[in-house]
Order: structure tokens, then sequence, then C-alpha cells
């Protein structure tokens, strides 16, 4: 089976030298890898790297076995938008939006519409209720859940999520991954989770980065 994402040596240094080299790694459809590292060791930059957001310095990053250096901007961007989805640590809603136009937004861009489908998404992260309340009548964990049901919306390839559930505590943190996880899982996309928090993805691979 062909990996959805396959990394071979990636690097990158600022000006002060090497922020991590050599990373390499391959993922298939509903796998997960976590990265873990201190806050200043590269988990952002490595997540946008992946996601063709930044310029690969060194190594190569492979979409189902594309490479993605050298695609024109137009293409990557269009290319990024049906294969992957991101979660970042603020959920980033459109506050003028209920959570299922949230959800559904991806749609537009693509012509792909589905409200069953946003809802039912809605309803497997328990939010069946909210799905028409605004982003400010929500608590912070069924915000970062809504943002999860837009990441998943596409039936992304591959889903990039950066610590999505720093903002949350604990009981919702550990809710918003295991659902992230399962929902993932169910769809068939592969996950990379990058946090700072090693007890909240025991027992999934990790990648770790240290202090340069």
């Amino acid at each position: 089976m062909r990996p959805v994402l396959e990394v071979q040596g990636l690097g990158f240094a600022y000006g002060n030298g090497p922020l991590f080299q050599g990373v390499s790694f391959c993922l298939h459809p509903g796998e997960a890898l976590a990265v873990l590292g201190p806050s200043g060791s590269g988990k952002t930059t490595l997540l946008h790297l992946l996601a063709g957001l930044l310029p690969l310095q060194a190594g190569e990053v492979f979409w189902e076995g594309e490479a993605i250096r050298g695609l024109p901007e137009g293409v990557l961007a269009r290319r990024r938008l049906r294969f992957l989805g991101l979660v970042f640590q603020h959920h980033f809603l459109f506050p003028e939006l209920t959570a299922l136009e949230n959800v559904l937004a991806p749609g537009y861009l693509v012509g792909r519409v589905d409200r069953a489908w946003g809802l039912a998404l809605l309803r497997r992260l328990g939010l069946e209720g909210r799905a028409h309340f605004l982003p400010q009548r929500l608590s912070g964990g069924e915000r970062q859940r809504v943002a999860v049901a837009r990441a998943l919306y596409l039936r992304p390839r591959l889903l990039l999520a950066d610590e999505p559930t720093a903002s949350l505590d604990r009981r919702q943190a550990r809710e918003v991954l295991r659902l992230m996880r399962e929902l993932a899982g169910e769809v068939g996309t592969a996950l990379v989770l990058a946090t700072h928090d090693e007890g909240l993805v025991e027992g999934l691979p990790a990648l770790r980065l240290v202090y340069p």
C-alpha cells in the first residue's frame, strides 16, 4: 500500500543553525504519529513543512508518492485543500457562522456541500445539539471539536494537528484527542499530532524533537 505521507531526510535551519535535521518517516491510511518536544523545538515548523506552507530546505516530502518540492504555488494550494486537514491550538472558527456552517466552509471552496455529512461529524463529536450555535455560545472544548469536524469534512488523506488541546483542561484535552484519533481512523486519514504533553499520546508511535 502506498504511503499517504513519506518524509525523507527533512531538515530546517534558521540563521543561528539547524532546528532539526534528518527527519524521516512514512504514514499509511489510518496510521498516527505523535511529534513530541518542548516549545521551540520545531514542532510547528515541521508541520508547516509537511503541509507545504514553508519551502523545503533539505530533504523531501511526498504526498501519496508525489514530491511537493517545486510544485507551483497554485497547484500546491489546490492539492493541499483536498489532501490535508489542519487543526491548530486556536480553533479559528468564523464567529459569524454557526457550528455547522463552519464545518461546511471547506465544502463551499470545492463545490462539495453535504449538510448530512457535516451533521454526521458533529453528531459523532457529541455536538448535534450545538449545530446552529454561533461559536460564542460554545465552550472551548466544543469549539475545538467543531474545528476537528471542519478539518475532517473533506475526508482528507492527511490530518495535521498542532498542539490542538493546549488551551483546554485535561478532561477536555483527552476527549478531543480521543475523538480526533477515532474519527481519523474511521475515515482512513493519516494523523500527525504535535504536542508537548506526552501523557496525552501514550501508545502512539512518536518522533521526538529537542532544542537545537
